[in-house]
């Protein structure tokens, strides 16, 4: 027997639309990628996909990249 879980796929609609507006939001208010994907226990590409979806514009990668002139 697997160890496996179902997918959890999202079909077109309401509840679709609202978590990936919902992810959005947050993903916009700086929440990374990876912290929504623990939150709502999804996967990584499947919360970018949301986020994709949902017309986000993603951020560069590699967090902030301050400068060491302090």
């Amino acid at each position: 027997m697997s160890n496996k879980t179902k997918a959890r796929r999202l079909a077109p609609g309401p509840d679709r639309d609202k978590l990936a507006a919902d992810l959005k939001k947050k993903y916009d208010s700086g929440t990374s990628i990876r912290a929504l994907a623990q939150e709502t226990g999804r996967s990584y590409g499947g919360v970018h996909r949301l986020l994709a979806d949902a017309g986000v514009t993603f951020r560069s990668r590699g967090g902030d990249r301050r400068s060491a002139e302090s």
